[in-house]
């Protein structure tokens, strides 16, 4: 007699799968939850590392964008070894992120002490100078066996710093030190109201503004005129930077400048930084750095701008709708960036300027990179590289070296040496009274921010010169009226002059 099995009976598909995934060890689960892990945050996290692998470890050539004309390269690039090599970045720092972040917290700076001259602007404010010679890194043997070491002729480097850093960053460390070890006289140019000074005058910095830039490049030009100057900017520093150097074109008293991670568009920058979540993290970091600079001035920030605002923000966007556009009288946040970008600008330069960025920086977007500008300015050259992060780009296994800090310095080295760059001789002019302010809509260049809302001070300058050069300035304002008549305008006009010299 046949036997007739029931369908219902027997076991159903899902109870089927369900006992053979019973049979799978719980260590294969652990295993496949790490990789499908490992995938999502090497994508969240930008990481190279197989990249890395499968090149054999000997990273990225770096790309090299210039004028096909151009004599800066043809006699100070092409013998750069460094920028016709290639950029490895330390295999355990294989993400941008990785770079930027252990640059903020475990850079390994170069520990030294400076020299500060406090220079005075001319407007009330103060400007930190923070010198570093030979001198100050050399070991005393080095110093006694160099009998042809002399720190007074040796080039000058100015730096300026990035938002809210001063002279004690890690990367300006960096960079100071291993400039002044191999011969450079290095000062850095701290902000107003950065680098342990006072903020005193009735406005603070912003991205767009040149005039101090322009200041103490007068000021140290008088000191030096035979002496080759360069300067050096940095993140907003390089925007600040690029921007002067346009300004100013031909009359400008450098020799060189190199432009690293520079934004080139800050609307750009600002549209990429809240694009996502971790664009979004490094935005709220750079607000707190500028609601810290807020509150070590809180007495200025209460009095010119919406301090309620700038308590609240959590982005820089926020802060500069609060704080700068209220102080320096722009109508949007969107206005600032358009006139404080210094991509308008690039075509304008008329000295050697060396611009480094990596593709994944993850702060200045790659979009604002400014590649056709200089295919057309032959005074231009534009470095980049795959890889870097922010100001980052640590190399080799113990992650000690930087590499762009190795770029700048042989750059400028073969630059110093070159026939190219454009000797000064003569003078600055001195610096006359500022003229009357124009629309709000105008160019930052001639743009003058509220002034006499806070109570000045005097304007002396305390001065430790690293040329031992014991000059003591006083630039004294002018009481009253504040049209002063044409024989006290002579008189001052007369006096500033004769103190160039």
């Amino acid at each position: 007699m046949e036997t007739i099995t029931s369908f219902t009976d027997s076991p159903s598909p899902y109870e089927l799968l369900l006992r053979a995934l019973c049979q799978i060890p719980i260590t294969h689960y652990v295993i496949g939850l790490a990789l499908v892990f490992w995938v999502l945050v090497y994508d969240f996290l930008d990481f190279h590392v197989v990249q890395d692998l499968l090149t054999g470890f000997r990273g990225q050539r770096v790309d090299l964008t210039f004028n096909s004309c151009s004599e800066l390269y043809r006699e100070v690039v092409s013998k750069c070894t460094l920028l016709h090599g290639r950029y490895m970045s330390t295999p355990w720092l294989s993400s941008p992120h990785l770079q930027t972040t252990f640059l903020r917290f475990f850079g390994r700076p170069p520990v030294f002490n400076y020299r500060r001259e406090l220079f005075n602007t001319g407007d009330g404010g103060v400007v930190a100078l923070d010198w570093l010679a030979p001198s100050d890194v050399m070991e005393k043997e080095d110093i006694a066996s160099d009998e042809t070491h002399q720190d007074a002729n040796m080039p000058i480097v100015i730096v300026i710093p990035g938002l809210t850093s001063d002279s004690d960053a890690v990367y300006i460390k960096h960079l100071a030190f291993y400039m002044a070890k191999r011969g450079w006289n290095v000062v850095v140019s701290n902000h107003r109201g950065l680098g342990g000074v006072p903020l005193k005058s009735d406005f603070f910095y912003n991205g767009g503004w040149t005039d101090d830039i322009r200041k103490v490049v007068k000021h140290i030009r008088s000191q030096s005129p035979d002496v080759p100057l360069f300067v050096v900017g940095t993140s907003l520093g390089a925007n600040m930077m690029v921007k002067y150097l346009g300004e100013d074109g031909k009359d400008v008293l450098i020799d060189g400048a190199a432009a690293v991670c520079c934004p080139w568009d800050l609307l750009l920058c600002d549209r990429y930084m809240g694009r996502n979540l971790v664009q979004s993290v490094y935005d709220k970091a750079l607000g707190d750095g500028l609601k810290r600079y807020a509150k070590m001035h809180q007495q200025f920030f209460t009095c010119l701008s919406d301090w309620n605002g700038i308590e609240k923000a959590r982005r820089v966007r926020e802060f500069d709708t609060s704080g700068t556009c209220l102080v320096w009288k722009f109508d949007t946040a969107d206005i600032y960036y358009r006139e404080s970008s210094c991509a308008d600008y690039v075509g304008r330069i008329k000295v050697p300027l060396l611009c480094i960025s990596a593709l994944d920086d993850p702060v200045c977007t790659k979009d604002a990179l400014v590649w056709d500008e200089c295919k057309v300015n032959k005074n231009v050259i534009l470095a980049t590289t795959q890889h870097g992060g922010h100001l980052g780009y640590f190399d080799g296994w113990d992650a000690k070296g930087v590499w762009w800090v190795r770029a700048v310095d042989e750059y400028l080295t073969v630059l110093s040496s070159s026939k190219i760059i454009r000797r000064q001789t003569k003078m600055p002019k001195p610096v006359l009274q500022a003229s009357p302010r124009p629309h709000p809509q105008t160019s930052l260049f001639y743009k003058v921010p509220y002034i006499g809302l806070l109570k000045k001070t005097d304007n002396k300058i305390h001065v430790d010169n690293l040329m031992e050069k014991s000059t003591n300035f006083m630039e004294e304002k002018t009481q009253g009226s504040s049209y002063p008549s044409r024989i006290n305008s002579l008189v001052t006009f007369l006096k500033r002059f004769m103190d160039q010299f």
